[in-house]
């Protein structure tokens, strides 16, 4: 399972904050999520920060 941050994001720091393991904040201020399989460990707390997400700028990558 990978997740990506869409352009809906508008750098609120929720994401990284439930789950800084797969996401975090970048210098332009929007979130972006690691470029690798989510861990086992981080899943549930993935799935939380998108279910969380405001703008729900953060999908399922099925690439």
């Amino acid at each position: 399972m990978k997740y990506k941050v869409n352009e809906n994001c508008i750098g609120c720091g929720l994401c990284a904050e439930i789950c800084p393991q797969v996401f975090s904040m970048t210098d332009e201020g929007v979130a972006k999520s690691i470029d690798a399989e989510v861990p086992a460990e981080a899943l549930d707390t993935a799935a939380e920060a998108m279910d969380s997400c405001p703008v729900s700028a953060i999908v399922e990558d099925s690439k």
